[in-house]
């Protein structure tokens, strides 16, 4: 293959949202006297995120930036967990655990080995100040920020896989999706980029999450170590 530059999904893929997300809810509201279980709480809030972007998606809204869709999916939960007058600066800095997200221990070494090969960029539905925040916090070592906000459109339409692969000026075929969630990879080949899977099987909790691709991909890979060793990095 002649894979030139590698993008990442990044939620899931390279960050372990559930239990971040979890624990600075946590911390947040448990400091506000809120006993929650944290992680369905957390997966409350992700359940949210798919039906959100279809709005875009479906032109039932103008594109907006995740940030603010994720505090409107906040502000739509709390009452299902009994909380209420949360203050605004609470609320603020809860909607911002999304910028504090842990990355999977093999990420930061995995990437680090890929860096030496090949350009590499997130394509995420995350907003640019998010990924910044993301990759400093997890020494990701991006050579762009690119995906939702750059293309104005969420995953998985097409326009945000090509425009990515246009910031590099590369053709699809010299560009690689890398992700833990088969139908990313799916959309992503349909727009004729390679595709690498990384197994997350705790993606949504213990044993909840994808072990293995659901359908044929360039590259099945075990962990990002593991897909630097395929790609020979």
């Amino acid at each position: 293959m002649s894979v030139k530059a590698l993008f990442f999904d990044v939620f899931g893929t390279l960050v372990d949202f559930r239990s971040g997300v979890a624990r600075e809810s946590e911390s947040i509201l448990g400091s506000a006297g809120h006993k929650l279980d944290w992680g369905d709480f957390a997966d409350a809030w992700r359940k949210e995120y798919q039906p959100a972007l279809e709005e875009v998606r479906a032109g039932r809204m103008a594109f907006r930036k995740l940030d603010l869709l994720h505090r409107e999916n906040l502000d739509r939960i709390l009452p299902r967990f009994g909380v209420s007058g949360l203050a605004e600066d609470a609320a603020r800095n809860l909607n911002l655990a999304w910028h504090r997200l842990p990355a999977w221990p093999d990420v930061p070494g995995g990437l680090a080995r890929l860096k030496r090969h090949f350009l590499l960029a997130p394509l995420s539905n995350g907003n640019i100040s998010l990924m910044v925040d993301l990759a400093r916090r997890n020494n990701f070592p991006w050579d762009a920020i690119l995906g939702a906000e750059t293309a104005g459109d969420y995953k998985p339409k097409p326009r945000v896989y090509l425009a990515a692969c246009e910031a590099f000026d590369l053709p699809p075929a010299e560009c690689m999706m890398v992700a833990a969630h088969t139908n990313d990879l799916l959309a992503a080949a349909k727009c004729g980029l390679r595709t690498a899977h990384v197994a997350r099987p705790n993606e949504h909790g213990p044993g909840i999450g994808e072990a293995a691709p659901e359908a044929p991909v360039d590259i099945a890979a075990t962990d990002l170590e593991d897909l630097a060793a395929k790609l020979g990095a």
